[in-house]
Formats: structure tokens, C-alpha cells, sequence
């Protein structure tokens, strides 16, 4: 009887010691982030295979293999896009790997939430964990049988997307980062994530088409897949928390009409 009251006692020790969950920040998922070693800094992304599984799942492939390992940022344009991931260093290059089919919406499964930022007549706006997206009207979901919410990547900054050629159905390892928000992008290139630290490292990627003294990606992990002193060990906001929604109700009185999903920031923070 003694044993097991002590062993009540230290259970309840143990818990009492734990850390509660914050509701304003999460950490980083490492099985979907990408650590990005270049030669001006370290990119962290967060993937989000909700959007894009296929493209998602070719990156980490790649990564895995090497292949990203010393390739050139071959196109870079000034307020708009960092371009890499192409073997041969220019716009068409390929890997071994067969080209992936368009991803540019997706029906959210039940077990994923949106937090929903913007509402219009014609369409709605939020957030997919860290990736801003949006989405068809409450009114145009409610006339199918399926009544999940119907969305896209919204192409804000930091948003990491899958390159193509002129045919929807080209992507291949070619991947690209924005500098700026670009919102012609939305719904016709396969949004994969988002970066969480380093913007300020896709904005000092040399520009040019290509740049005459390029920088590259010299070393593309998984965050997962790294030694543990080499994890990226961070949290980032949570956007379906409180303190989130109350900036996103702040920004939108204050910006009124003008205000869309690119205005909010995802916040980073090591515990």
C-alpha cells in the first residue's frame, strides 16, 4: 500500500512538472520540415502535404536522395521568386523521377482545420497550419455533396511552391520561394509549404536570370532525418489560436476592404 502511494505521489509529481501546450504556439512538425542550408543562410520550411501530397512527397524524396545538394538559385527576381531545384542548373532541367500531376486545390479531410481569416460572396481566405490559402464560398461548397472546404495556396511571401513547364501536369523537382506575395500564382502552381525562418535569406538570394555570381542550396534535409543538435528547434504560431484570431480581427478593421490573407505574419520563436 505504502509502494503504490508512492508511486501515486511520483506520477502526480511528473505530471504536475510537465509542459502544458501554449495555445498561441506549436512546434515544428520536423517529419514535414525541410531545413534549407544555403549560401547566404538556413531556410526552414514547414510542409503541408494536405495541399500538395504528391509534391510534398517528391521534395522529401529528393532530399533525401542528394539531388537538391549544390544546385543553383538559376532565376531570381527581384519582389517576386527565388527558382531552384532544376539538376542542370536552368529552367526545364528534370529528375529522374516522372513528372507529378497538378495539385492546385485540394478538399480538406475532416481531421484538418482551416482557420478562416477572410469571408466574401465569392470566396473565403485563411490558414492550413502556416500556409495562407484560399478557397471557394461557403455558398459554392454547400451545392455539393461533399461539403469539406475547396482550397488553394494563396501565393503570399515565404510561400513554396512546385515549378512547372508550360503543361499543368510538368512538375518535377523544380521547386521555387517567394520573395513578395503574387497572387496571379493562386490555383496554377502546387503549393507545398512555407517558410518559418529565413525570409530574410530568400530576400538576399543574388538576383538574376540567371545571376551572374549565383547562390545555392548547398545541403537540403529533413528536419526528422538530422542529428538532434542540428534540428531546427522551434515553435511557430498557431493559427487556429487565440492570440492569432485576435490579430487577424485587428488587421482587418484596420486595413478594412484591403486586407487579405498576405497581411498576417506567422511568427517563430525558440522555447
Amino acid at each position: 500500500m505504502r509502494f503504490g502511494g508512492l508511486l501515486g505521489i511520483a506520477a502526480a509529481a511528473l505530471t504536475a512538472g510537465a509542459a502544458k501546450p501554449h495555445p498561441d504556439w506549436r512546434p515544428l512538425d520536423l517529419a514535414e520540415t525541410l531545413v534549407i542550408e544555403t549560401s547566404k543562410g538556413r531556410i526552414v520550411v514547414e510542409m503541408e502535404p494536405t495541399l500538395a501530397p504528391k509534391a510534398v512527397e517528391r521534395v522529401k524524396t529528393l532530399a533525401r536522395e542528394g539531388v537538391y545538394d549544390g544546385l543553383l538559385f538559376h532565376r531570381v527576381i527581384e519582389g517576386f521568386v527565388d527558382q531552384t531545384g532544376n539538376p542542370n542548373n536552368h529552367d526545364g532541367g528534370t529528375s529522374t523521377h516522372p513528372d507529378l500531376p497538378a495539385e492546385f486545390s485540394a478538399r480538406l479531410p475532416a481531421d484538418v482545420a482551416m482557420t478562416t481569416v477572410v469571408e466574401r460572396s465569392d470566396g473565403i481566405e485563411g490558414f492550413v497550419g502556416v500556409v495562407p490559402v484560399a478557397g471557394a464560398s461557403r455558398k459554392e461548397q454547400a451545392l455539393g455533396s461533399d461539403r469539406r472546404p475547396r482550397v488553394w495556396g494563396a501565393y503570399c511571401d515565404g510561400v513554396a511552391g512546385m515549378g512547372r513547364q508550360a503543361g499543368i501536369d510538368t512538375a518535377n523537382s523544380e521547386i521555387f520561394f517567394m520573395r513578395a506575395p503574387a497572387r496571379r500564382l493562386d490555383h496554377d502552381y502546387a503549393v507545398w509549404g512555407r517558410v518559418v525562418q529565413g525570409l530574410e535569406v530568400v530576400r538576399a538570394i543574388k538576383v538574376g536570370e540567371p545571376p551572374a555570381d549565383p547562390d545555392k542550396m548547398i545541403r537540403v534535409r529533413l528536419a526528422a532525418d538530422l542529428p538532434q543538435t542540428e534540428r531546427p528547434k522551434l515553435q511557430v504560431t498557431d493559427t487556429a489560436g487565440p492570440a492569432f484570431k485576435a490579430r487577424a480581427a485587428e488587421a482587418k478593421v484596420r486595413l478594412g476592404a484591403a486586407f487579405s490573407v498576405c497581411d498576417l505574419r506567422i511568427e517563430v520563436r525558440q522555447p
